[in-house]
């Protein structure tokens, strides 16, 4: 007994309830109702995945906020790649976060493919597997999807081909038709991935950007090179998967975008101009507020800031170059003023003294801030009699 033939079985069962749900509605040996089991097999690991896919979301989410610490640890650490490799790891588990969990949906998905394609191959051989008995093996090979059989594949001989029933021509039309839109539904939702739901500045010098923009191309190529060995069956299962991963990446672009991104900022425009029909303001951290309510607390904020709004400080070199003026304005309005009163002096008959006190008298050199006031007023007191 294989280690994979419990999956074979659960695999098979799965595909079998579905086959007795339509069987009665489009015939047992109908392609419809062999096709549309391998589509609800699809829907079934997919619903199972959700949680998977979450975790997956939060991990790519996490790695493109780390890039910046990232980057820093490759330039510091770029000739020792062991401690690198260290500090990487110490900073993915100090954070929680997981490379690996971007990868989990392809990983968990892939064993379903397995065995999807092993069940397949067996019924084109005329083979029992699991749970798919030698009747049922009789009707999955008589049903068509198409004019193709589910278990034919684009590199099978005529005589093969004939022997299910079917044209080589209309298999090999069938089959590229179904491998092209697998490569562009792959193409269009890893594109989608990168333009719409990432950050333009986390790109900017970004390994995990590069790996994805390689991703983006590389994909599609290794689909349309290994589908031609895919079972029809195996085609239909893949592009159902491929268009639910578009349609659950669309709602998520959609829905809840990753802050900075170009779809973020359109759903952010969007509910604020809802909000703003509506009479109120949309909060940064995605909450709404009344507009009367926002307004008032914008108030209040520049009120504190313009009461905690300190004297901007000066440096040492500022302060030594307005002392510097100011000591020259003291200077000049000091000269201004000895010049006044010994204008003053002359005019009076009274002979010019220099700036500073009379011997003899209580008069003072007016004070700094009484510069600008006008020219000095002569003390009282007795006259000096005139030299004849």
């Amino acid at each position: 007994m294989g280690i994979l033939n419990p999956l074979y079985t659960a695999v098979s069962w799965i595909i079998v309830q579905f086959h007795s749900l339509f069987s009665p509605i489009f015939g047992k040996n109908s392609g419809w109702s062999w096709g549309l089991s391998i589509v609800c097999l699809v829907v079934v690991i997919r619903i199972c995945l959700i949680p998977l896919f979450v975790k997956q979301i939060k991990a790519t989410r996490g790695l493109q906020a780390l890039q910046p610490r990232i980057k820093e640890i490759q330039k510091r650490y770029k000739d020792d790649r062991e401690r690198q490799s260290q500090e990487m790891m110490k900073l993915y588990k100090e954070t929680g976060t997981n490379p690996l969990s971007s990868c989990l949906p392809i990983l968990v998905q892939s064993p379903f493919f397995f065995a999807l394609f092993h069940v397949l191959q067996r019924v084109s051989q005329n083979k029992t597997v699991g749970v798919i008995d030698r009747d049922l093996v009789n009707s999955a090979q008589q049903a068509h999807i198409f004019g193709a059989p589910i278990a034919a594949k684009f590199t099978d001989s005529a005589a093969k081909i004939e022997s299910l029933g079917a044209d080589l021509t209309t298999v090999r039309i069938v089959t590229v038709v179904m491998i092209i839109l697998m490569s562009a539904s792959q193409f269009f939702t890893q594109r989608q991935l990168m333009t719409k739901n990432t950050d333009p500045a986390s790109l900017v010098g970004n390994p995990f950007a590069k790996q994805q923009k390689l991703m983006m191309y590389a994909f599609p190529i290794m689909f349309a090179v290994f589908g031609i060995n895919f079972p029809v069956g195996v085609l239909v299962y893949w592009l159902t998967t491929n268009v639910w991963t578009m349609g659950q990446q669309l709602f998520v672009i959609n829905r809840n975008p990753t802050p900075g991104s170009p779809a973020f900022k359109v759903r952010q425009e969007k509910l604020a101009e809802k909000a703003r029909k509506q009479g109120k303001v949309l909060l940064p951290d995605g909450k709404l507020m009344d507009q009367a309510e926002y307004d008032a607390q914008q108030a209040e904020i520049k009120a504190q800031a313009a009461r905690r709004q300190q004297p901007t400080r000066l440096t040492k070199s500022q302060r030594k170059a307005r002392a510097r003026d100011e000591a020259e304005a003291a200077g000049a309005d000091a000269e201004e003023t000895t010049d006044a009163d010994t204008a003053t002096r002359n005019g009076s008959g009274t002979p010019a003294r220099s700036n500073g006190a009379v011997k003899g008298s209580t008069a003072r050199t007016p004070h700094s801030g009484a510069r600008n006031a006008g020219p000095r007023r002569q003390p009282q007191g007795r006259k000096h009699p005139r030299k004849k």
